[in-house]
């Protein structure tokens, strides 16, 4: 049992806790309590996780008969998850007036359909980004080593996802779910970033790819990349300030390729540690000087 006077210097505390809200500040505001949950959310995104990849998720066996059963399972957790999340977020955002283009609330359950009905075609392009990954690296044994261990593999797949729902505008929780991924893999893909098939993050570490970014198809990045903005803009700026690689192009680690008319040209080979603000053609390959070669 706390002591008395321990118990008056705990309840002065809470007290001055409790008028630090009356100050105006931000992160004051109680209206936040409607906000998304972000533990929701990120539950959400991994009910679909065993949906987009089910042999590699399931607890016992699987086959045709049983397979249906075991993908609605968790649809319809992710379902329920999903469009209470999104409906908080649009209410949020609504009430808040941040984003006048957002869907209006009560529009969850059409974007979570929508988003479902999208699994498919997006299991066929992450199966092309596991193909990508194999023939890539040849330190992978199989493509099963690769969806179990490869921390590109995670990342790649909350972007899709997450990025399907920025395409439906919906507000924040794309971010929630593309920063998880970041949190945990060390890759940082923005979901707002186009992105085409074939791609393959190569260990991956530091790798950040910005909102407005254009990725082709079959475009390999190593550690360390970046794909930024030469400046900073002004809050609401909706002009492309990220690069954009065409098909065929890889970049080695550390490169940092910025600015948003920079275009690196269908099949160049960017090498490691390049700094790069200008466009390239097709088919260039840019390193940097030998130590020495003034």
């Amino acid at each position: 049992m706390t002591p008395p006077k321990q118990y008056r210097a705990l309840e002065e505390a809470i007290d001055a806790v409790s008028a630090s809200y009356d100050r105006g500040k931000p992160i004051d505001n109680l209206e936040s309590a409607a906000l998304p949950n972000k533990q929701r959310c990120i539950e959400g995104l991994t009910e679909l996780l065993p949906v987009l990849y089910m042999g590699f998720y399931a607890t016992r066996a699987l086959n045709r008969d049983n397979l249906r059963h075991a993908i609605a399972e968790r649809m319809y957790r992710a379902h329920d998850l999903l469009v209470e999340q999104i409906e908080r977020a649009l209410t949020y955002q609504n009430w808040d007036g941040r984003c006048e283009d957002c869907p209006p609330p009560g529009s969850g359950e059409d974007i979570v359909l929508r988003l479902f009905s999208a699994i498919p075609e997006i299991r066929r392009v992450l199966n092309s980004d596991l193909e990508a990954a194999f023939e890539g690296d040849p330190a992978a044994d199989s493509i099963e080593e690769i969806v179990f261990s490869y921390p590109s593999i995670t990342a790649i797949t909350a972007y899709r996802i997450a990025h399907e729902l920025h395409e439906a505008r919906v507000p924040m929780i794309p971010r929630i779910l593309s920063e998880w991924a970041h949190g945990k893999t060390g890759i940082d893909i923005h979901p707002a970033a186009t992105i085409g098939e074939r791609f393959f993050v190569d260990h991956g570490t530091g790798v950040v790819v910005g909102a407005t970014a254009v990725i082709g198809h079959n475009v390999k990045l190593y550690q360390g990349v970046t794909l930024g903005a030469l400046s900073v803009p002004r809050r609401g700026e909706t002009s492309k300030r990220h690069p954009t690689l065409e098909d065929d192009v890889t970049v080695y680690a550390h490169a940092t390729i910025l600015g948003g008319d920079t275009v690196i040209g269908q099949g160049s080979v960017i090498g490691g540690n390049v700094w790069l603000v200008q466009s390239v053609p097709p088919g260039s390959k840019v390193f940097g000087r030998p130590r020495g070669d003034e």
